[in-house]
């Protein structure tokens, strides 16, 4: 049974960073590619960063140059490094890999 359990939301001030962790468990962790999802009331959830199994990394162009998405096989666990927090970065963040989430982390960043 796959697991993911995200932590390190949190209130932070614009300008402020925080680190998301996701802790998989019940797969393959190093034959799967992981992502990071945002979701704010009223809107569609959608993709804020993907990292595939030989690291290579996406965006999205909302976000790029300020979050780093990197993956730790050994602990089987992939993080979201946000720096430089904007109010419009306020949300529930999820974590997924193929038909999976997590329960998700509320991150609120206040101008």
């Amino acid at each position: 049974q796959v697991q993911l359990v995200e932590s390190g939301g949190g209130l932070v001030q614009a300008g402020g960073s925080l680190r998301l962790s996701c802790a998989a468990s019940g797969m393959i962790f190093s034959g799967n590619a992981m992502a990071w999802y945002r979701q704010v009331p009223g809107k569609q959830r959608e993709l804020v960063a993907h990292i595939s199994t030989n690291g290579w990394t996406n965006y999205a162009d909302s976000v790029r140059g300020r979050f780093t998405i990197s993956r730790d096989n050994a602990k089987t666990t992939v993080y979201l490094q946000m720096n430089s927090l904007k109010p419009e970065d306020t949300g529930v963040y999820y974590c997924a890999v193929a038909v999976y989430w997590g329960q998700g982390t509320q991150v609120t960043v206040s101008s």
